[in-house]
Protein backbone atom coordinates (compact mmCIF):
# COMPACT_ATOMS: atom_id res chain seq x y z
CA UNK A 1 0.00 0.00 0.00
CA UNK A 2 1.41 3.56 -1.19
CA UNK A 3 1.41 5.93 2.09
CA UNK A 4 0.53 8.84 1.39
CA UNK A 5 2.16 11.67 3.12
CA UNK A 6 0.74 14.89 4.57
CA UNK A 7 2.38 18.55 3.94
CA UNK A 8 4.22 18.58 7.50
CA UNK A 9 5.53 14.97 6.68
CA UNK A 10 6.71 16.01 3.73
CA UNK A 11 8.79 18.91 5.79
CA UNK A 12 10.05 16.34 8.26
CA UNK A 13 11.15 14.43 5.05
CA UNK A 14 13.01 17.34 3.45
CA UNK A 15 15.12 18.08 6.13
CA UNK A 16 16.15 14.25 5.83
CA UNK A 17 16.61 14.42 2.17
CA UNK A 18 18.36 17.84 2.56
CA UNK A 19 21.06 16.02 5.01
CA UNK A 20 21.92 13.70 2.11
CA UNK A 21 21.96 16.76 0.00
CA UNK A 22 24.33 18.27 1.96
CA UNK A 23 26.74 15.05 2.72
CA UNK A 24 26.84 14.64 -0.51
CA UNK A 25 27.96 18.15 -1.13
CA UNK A 26 30.79 18.03 1.19
CA UNK A 27 32.26 14.89 0.11
CA UNK A 28 32.17 16.94 -3.75
CA UNK A 29 34.84 18.28 -2.37
CA UNK A 30 36.63 15.27 -1.40
CA UNK A 31 36.57 13.29 -4.40
CA UNK A 32 39.80 13.02 -6.37
CA UNK A 33 42.58 11.05 -7.33
CA UNK A 34 44.26 9.28 -4.67
CA UNK A 35 41.45 9.07 -2.17
CA UNK A 36 40.51 5.91 -0.75
CA UNK A 37 36.42 5.27 -0.77
CA UNK A 38 36.71 4.32 2.97
CA UNK A 39 37.98 7.84 3.50
CA UNK A 40 35.11 9.27 2.35
CA UNK A 41 32.83 6.54 3.50
CA UNK A 42 34.02 8.06 7.39
CA UNK A 43 33.64 11.57 6.51
CA UNK A 44 30.55 11.02 5.26
CA UNK A 45 29.29 8.99 8.41
CA UNK A 46 31.35 11.86 10.69
CA UNK A 47 28.80 14.58 8.92
CA UNK A 48 26.11 12.81 9.06
CA UNK A 49 26.24 12.19 12.78
CA UNK A 50 27.10 15.15 13.39
CA UNK A 51 24.21 17.29 11.75
CA UNK A 52 21.68 15.16 13.69
CA UNK A 53 21.12 11.78 11.62
CA UNK A 54 21.86 8.63 11.32
CA UNK A 55 23.72 6.91 7.92
CA UNK A 56 20.45 5.22 7.22
CA UNK A 57 22.39 2.57 4.82
CA UNK A 58 24.65 1.08 8.27
CA UNK A 59 23.44 -2.47 9.09
CA UNK A 60 20.33 -2.29 6.62
CA UNK A 61 19.91 -5.75 5.52
CA UNK A 62 23.67 -6.43 6.87
CA UNK A 63 25.43 -3.69 4.96
CA UNK A 64 28.77 -2.77 6.60
CA UNK A 65 29.26 0.71 5.69
CA UNK A 66 28.27 4.30 5.98
CA UNK A 67 27.46 4.78 2.31
CA UNK A 68 27.11 2.71 -1.03
CA UNK A 69 30.15 3.66 -3.08
CA UNK A 70 30.46 2.32 -6.74
CA UNK A 71 33.23 2.99 -8.61
CA UNK A 72 33.54 2.90 -12.54
CA UNK A 73 31.53 -0.60 -13.66
CA UNK A 74 29.89 -1.16 -10.19
CA UNK A 75 26.26 -0.39 -10.63
CA UNK A 76 25.25 -0.26 -6.65
CA UNK A 77 25.89 -0.92 -3.50
CA UNK A 78 29.72 -0.79 -3.93
CA UNK A 79 30.98 -1.67 -0.18
CA UNK A 80 33.75 0.93 0.61
CA UNK A 81 37.25 0.22 0.92
CA UNK A 82 40.82 1.10 1.05
CA UNK A 83 41.61 1.13 -2.53
CA UNK A 84 42.75 4.59 -4.19
CA UNK A 85 40.53 6.65 -6.94
CA UNK A 86 42.48 6.86 -10.09
CA UNK A 87 41.89 10.05 -12.48
CA UNK A 88 39.38 8.67 -15.10
CA UNK A 89 37.26 6.90 -12.74
CA UNK A 90 33.61 7.77 -12.14
CA UNK A 91 32.00 7.25 -8.32
CA UNK A 92 28.17 6.57 -7.54
CA UNK A 93 27.74 8.12 -4.08
CA UNK A 94 24.69 6.53 -2.58
CA UNK A 95 23.54 7.98 0.58
CA UNK A 96 20.74 7.39 3.09
CA UNK A 97 19.85 9.70 6.30
CA UNK A 98 17.60 8.65 8.84
CA UNK A 99 16.07 11.69 10.67
CA UNK A 100 13.19 12.94 12.24
CA UNK A 101 11.01 9.76 12.00
CA UNK A 102 12.22 9.68 8.12
CA UNK A 103 14.49 8.86 5.66
CA UNK A 104 16.07 10.63 2.85
CA UNK A 105 17.61 8.80 0.07
CA UNK A 106 19.75 10.07 -3.09
CA UNK A 107 22.73 9.79 -5.04
CA UNK A 108 25.26 11.53 -7.68
CA UNK A 109 27.87 10.18 -10.20
CA UNK A 110 30.87 11.53 -9.94
CA UNK A 111 33.80 12.14 -11.72
CA UNK A 112 37.23 12.01 -11.04
CA UNK A 113 39.65 14.30 -12.39
CA UNK A 114 39.38 14.19 -16.50
CA UNK A 115 37.30 11.62 -18.01
CA UNK A 116 36.75 9.72 -21.15
CA UNK A 117 34.33 12.08 -23.26
CA UNK A 118 31.98 8.62 -24.00
CA UNK A 119 31.52 8.78 -20.14
CA UNK A 120 31.35 12.13 -19.74
CA UNK A 121 28.52 11.61 -21.97
CA UNK A 122 27.21 8.57 -20.41
CA UNK A 123 26.93 10.94 -16.71
CA UNK A 124 25.13 13.77 -18.77
CA UNK A 125 22.57 11.53 -20.38
CA UNK A 126 22.11 9.73 -17.33
CA UNK A 127 21.02 12.58 -15.13
CA UNK A 128 18.77 14.17 -18.12
CA UNK A 129 16.94 11.28 -17.60
CA UNK A 130 16.41 11.33 -14.18
CA UNK A 131 14.76 14.88 -14.51
CA UNK A 132 12.52 13.30 -18.12
CA UNK A 133 11.26 10.78 -15.33
CA UNK A 134 10.45 13.68 -12.64
CA UNK A 135 8.72 15.83 -15.20
CA UNK A 136 6.24 12.65 -15.36
CA UNK A 137 5.49 12.97 -11.29
CA UNK A 138 2.33 14.22 -11.74
CA UNK A 139 -0.66 13.96 -10.12
CA UNK A 140 -2.95 11.48 -12.07
CA UNK A 141 -0.09 9.53 -14.53
CA UNK A 142 0.85 6.21 -13.72
CA UNK A 143 4.43 5.23 -12.68
CA UNK A 144 5.15 3.72 -16.18
CA UNK A 145 5.00 7.08 -17.52
CA UNK A 146 7.99 7.91 -15.70
CA UNK A 147 9.62 4.67 -16.66
CA UNK A 148 9.16 4.68 -19.92
CA UNK A 149 10.90 8.43 -20.22
CA UNK A 150 13.68 7.56 -18.54
CA UNK A 151 13.76 4.05 -20.96
CA UNK A 152 13.32 5.55 -24.24
CA UNK A 153 15.73 8.72 -23.59
CA UNK A 154 18.78 6.92 -22.70
CA UNK A 155 17.95 4.13 -25.05
CA UNK A 156 17.63 6.79 -27.45
CA UNK A 157 21.44 7.28 -26.92
CA UNK A 158 22.03 3.13 -27.33
CA UNK A 159 22.57 2.90 -23.27
CA UNK A 160 21.07 -0.29 -21.43
CA UNK A 161 18.84 0.42 -18.84
CA UNK A 162 19.05 -1.86 -15.83
CA UNK A 163 16.42 -4.06 -14.99
CA UNK A 164 17.25 -6.12 -11.88
CA UNK A 165 17.16 -2.83 -10.07
CA UNK A 166 14.76 -0.36 -9.17
CA UNK A 167 13.50 2.95 -7.65
CA UNK A 168 10.89 3.03 -4.85
CA UNK A 169 8.90 4.67 -2.29
CA UNK A 170 10.09 6.32 0.19
CA UNK A 171 8.97 7.28 3.87
CA UNK A 172 9.41 5.92 7.70
CA UNK A 173 10.77 2.86 5.99
CA UNK A 174 13.35 3.02 3.05
CA UNK A 175 11.66 1.43 0.48
CA UNK A 176 8.02 1.67 0.25
CA UNK A 177 5.72 1.07 -2.38
CA UNK A 178 6.03 1.56 -5.18
CA UNK A 179 8.44 0.29 -6.89
CA UNK A 180 9.87 2.59 -9.92
CA UNK A 181 11.71 0.87 -12.64
CA UNK A 182 13.42 2.75 -15.00
CA UNK A 183 11.87 0.76 -17.90
CA UNK A 184 8.13 -0.13 -18.83
CA UNK A 185 5.36 1.37 -20.65
CA UNK A 186 2.99 4.21 -20.33
CA UNK A 187 -0.06 4.45 -18.89
CA UNK A 188 0.94 1.57 -16.75
CA UNK A 189 1.41 0.47 -12.67
CA UNK A 190 -0.08 2.63 -9.53
CA UNK A 191 -1.89 6.12 -10.34
CA UNK A 192 0.28 9.13 -8.75
CA UNK A 193 -1.32 10.77 -6.21
CA UNK A 194 -0.23 14.45 -4.12
CA UNK A 195 1.42 13.21 -1.05
CA UNK A 196 3.31 10.48 -2.49
CA UNK A 197 7.40 10.53 -2.35
CA UNK A 198 9.52 8.44 -4.91
CA UNK A 199 12.85 7.67 -5.01
CA UNK A 200 13.74 7.85 -8.26
CA UNK A 201 16.96 6.53 -9.46
CA UNK A 202 18.25 6.12 -13.28
CA UNK A 203 21.15 2.92 -13.23
CA UNK A 204 22.67 3.23 -16.60
CA UNK A 205 24.89 1.28 -17.98
CA UNK A 206 27.28 2.43 -21.60
CA UNK A 207 27.27 -1.02 -22.20
CA UNK A 208 24.38 -4.08 -21.91
CA UNK A 209 21.77 -3.31 -19.61
CA UNK A 210 22.22 -7.27 -18.19
CA UNK A 211 24.49 -6.89 -14.79
CA UNK A 212 26.21 -9.60 -12.40
CA UNK A 213 25.49 -9.68 -8.89
CA UNK A 214 29.17 -10.14 -6.52
CA UNK A 215 29.74 -13.24 -4.26
CA UNK A 216 30.02 -10.69 -1.55
CA UNK A 217 26.36 -9.98 -1.59
CA UNK A 218 26.10 -6.65 -2.22
CA UNK A 219 28.44 -5.71 -5.48
CA UNK A 220 26.51 -5.09 -8.83
CA UNK A 221 28.29 -4.46 -11.64
CA UNK A 222 27.14 -3.94 -15.29
CA UNK A 223 27.85 -7.74 -17.01
CA UNK A 224 30.20 -6.37 -20.19
CA UNK A 225 32.04 -4.41 -17.42
CA UNK A 226 31.30 -0.68 -19.09
CA UNK A 227 30.82 2.20 -17.25
CA UNK A 228 27.64 2.46 -15.56
CA UNK A 229 26.41 5.90 -13.84
CA UNK A 230 23.65 6.16 -11.10
CA UNK A 231 21.75 9.88 -10.20
CA UNK A 232 18.54 9.53 -7.90
CA UNK A 233 16.61 12.41 -6.57
CA UNK A 234 13.86 12.02 -3.84
CA UNK A 235 10.27 13.68 -5.27
CA UNK A 236 6.90 14.55 -3.77
CA UNK A 237 3.56 15.33 -5.56
CA UNK A 238 1.94 18.75 -4.00
CA UNK A 239 -0.83 20.56 -5.71
CA UNK A 240 -0.41 17.63 -8.45
CA UNK A 241 3.19 18.69 -9.31
CA UNK A 242 6.37 17.35 -8.81
CA UNK A 243 8.58 18.69 -5.99
CA UNK A 244 12.47 17.94 -5.51
CA UNK A 245 12.47 17.32 -1.24
CA UNK A 246 16.68 16.43 -2.25
CA UNK A 247 18.83 18.67 -4.27
CA UNK A 248 21.87 19.36 -6.14
CA UNK A 249 22.90 22.15 -5.34
CA UNK A 250 25.47 21.89 -2.79
CA UNK A 251 27.44 19.68 -4.74
CA UNK A 252 27.01 21.93 -7.65
CA UNK A 253 28.00 24.76 -4.86
CA UNK A 254 31.09 22.88 -4.56
CA UNK A 255 32.33 21.96 -7.90
CA UNK A 256 31.27 25.33 -9.42
CA UNK A 257 28.93 24.57 -11.78
CA UNK A 258 26.27 26.60 -12.56
CA UNK A 259 22.45 24.67 -12.96
CA UNK A 260 18.78 25.65 -13.70
CA UNK A 261 17.88 21.95 -14.08
CA UNK A 262 16.14 21.91 -10.35
CA UNK A 263 13.96 25.25 -10.32
CA UNK A 264 10.91 23.76 -12.46
CA UNK A 265 10.35 21.39 -9.64
CA UNK A 266 11.40 23.66 -6.91
CA UNK A 267 8.44 24.89 -4.68
CA UNK A 268 7.97 26.29 -1.29
CA UNK A 269 5.74 24.71 1.38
Amino acid sequence: MIQLKTIEELRLMRESAQLVSKTLGMLAKEIKPGVSTLHLDNLGGEFIRDHGGEPAFLGMYGFPKNLCISPNAEVVHGIPNEKPLEEGDILSVDCGVYMNGFYGDHAYSFAVGNIAPETEKLLKVTKESLYKGIEQCVRGKRVGDISNAIQTYCEAHGYGVVRELVGHGLGRKMHEDPQVPNYGRKGSGKVLKDGIVLAIEPMVNLGTEKVKFHSDGWTVTSKDNSPSAHFEHDVCIIAGKPVLLSTYRYIYEALGIVSDEEKPFTMAF
